[in-house]
């Protein structure tokens, strides 16, 4: 009789052990869930480490790792500053918004196979801390400056291609990151239909029948499925370093300012130093502002020469039209107009890269690292003026390229550009003339006659 009180009472308590009960519990009549896989007592906190400060400390301690690892590779007269970064609270935090540990990367990074911060950089991608992650992803611009301009300044001069395998490695790595993440599907996107019906319009003419009201909306392919790299091929470039730099969009809120700088400055490199033509769109828009648009001053003059016969002078026009576009002729040593608000300084500045070879696949990452820098409102000014010249010549390599798409995109940045920064000036006077006092004015009297 005691052998079965204490059997009773040994299943109605199961046994724990290391805080989860056994396979006799389960199997307990006195179970409430009778589901034996499912979790009884599911954890709320989504980090399966229970002790959340011991986590917290290894990554404090993976990121101060990390900081030390820097230091011993950089110069002694540049690792000096970045010391104090590992005594911080957050030094993973610090590294990525620390302008003295970015120019002393930028400093000594050569990009060859046996470079140690290629290295470096490539380990700390690797790191499964996300701001270890993200102190990586901050150097894309300058990676991708460097190799792309590196890339292209290998021509008759330089016999031998340049060593770029430790540039390859970091860019392969957070490509296949990227392949990884999309499992093979490709990027999609839906495209509105105006002739549907939605909450904030109704279109024009109705469908003809109940059917179409149920058609499915058009997808279109943003980004094709990835294929896995083994090594960067001249006819991949392009598409590894698009795909790199749209990692680097997805975490473009997190970036600090010198990375956007840097990558800005880079952008009007690519574009070309040497066109006539960045200002072209701001002259047209205050010469149209002053009633002489070019494009119907242009049409008109060779409309009439097409009525007088005379085919030389419109030949000569349409060269003169574009020959504004020419790179590199008489017309590219004419200074550029400062119209748009950008600093003289950023403008005369020596160039970080050179003019490369931009594929529409390319041009749209940089048209949407280029938007984000110009139009988020947590930019500093600083970012905005450097986004604002590189559009502008983005523009104008869109129009000598003659790329339909990247015209329509750059032009669209530079009337929201100059929307915003008219918007700003005018915001800017009113609060100016609402703290000048004024003198109080004297009340009106009416005569009025009996």
């Amino acid at each position: 009789m005691k052998e079965t009180t204490a059997m009773e009472i040994q299943l109605s308590n199961p046994i724990t052990i290391n805080g989860s009960p056994s396979s006799s519990s389960s199997s307990s009549s006195t179970n409430p869930n009778p589901n034996p896989n499912s979790n009884p007592s599911p954890n709320p906190n989504p980090n399966p480490n229970p002790n959340s400060m011991q986590s917290w400390w290894e990554s404090i301690s993976r990121a101060r790792s990390r900081i030390q690892a820097l230091i011993s590779i950089l110069p002694p007269s540049s690792s000096s500053p970045l010391s104090l970064l590992a005594d911080s609270d957050r030094p993973a935090l610090s590294l990525l918004h620390s302008p003295a540990a970015f120019s002393a990367v930028s400093a000594s990074l050569s990009g060859s196979g046996d470079d140690p911060l290629c290295q470096w950089l490539y380990d700390t991608h690797q790191s499964p801390d996300p701001d270890l992650r993200l102190v990586s992803l901050s150097f894309l611009p300058l990676l991708s400056g460097l190799y792309l301009s590196r890339v292209v300044s290998a021509t008759s001069d330089f016999p031998q291609f340049p060593n770029l395998a430790g540039f390859e490695a970091v860019l392969l790595s957070v490509y296949s990151a990227e392949v990884k993440a999309r499992a093979g599907k490709p990027v999609l996107v839906s495209v509105p239909d105006l002739s549907q019906p939605s909450l904030y319009h109704a279109p024009r003419a109705r469908p003809p029948s109940p059917a179409a009201l149920q058609s499915m909306p058009r997808i279109g392919v943003l980004s094709a499925p990835l294929e896995p790299q083994l090594a960067v091929k001249s006819t991949k470039r392009a598409c590894i370093v698009a795909v790199a730099l749209d990692c680097y969009y997805k975490h473009i809120s997190h970036m600090p300012a010198h990375s956007k700088m840097e990558f800005c400055e880079f952008a009007a490199a690519w574009a070309g130093q040497n066109c006539s033509c960045p200002d072209e769109l701001d002259r047209q828009c205050n010469d149209s502002s002053n009633g002489g648009n070019n494009i119907i001053s242009f049409s008109s003059e060779i409309r009439d020469s097409d009525e007088e016969g005379d085919g030389e002078i419109e030949i000569e026009v349409v060269g003169e039209e574009f020959g504004r576009l020419e790179i590199g002729g008489e017309n590219s040593k004419k200074a550029n107009g400062n119209e748009h608000g950008v600093e003289p300084a950023q403008e005369t500045s020596s160039p970080r890269g050179s003019r490369i070879p931009l594929p529409w696949e390319l041009f749209q990452p940089v048209l949407r690292i280029v938007g984000h820098c110009l139009l988020a409102p947590l930019n500093s000014q600083e970012v905005k003026d450097a986004a604002s010249m590189a559009v502008r010549r983005l523009y104008a390599r869109a129009m000598h390229d003659i790329l339909p798409q990247a015209i329509l995109g750059t032009r669209s940045l530079i009337q929201l550009d100059k929307r915003a920064r008219l918007a700003a000036k005018v915001s800017a006077n009113s609060a100016s003339n609402a703290n000048t006092p004024t003198k109080p004015k004297k009340p009106e009297i009416l005569l009025v006659s009996k």
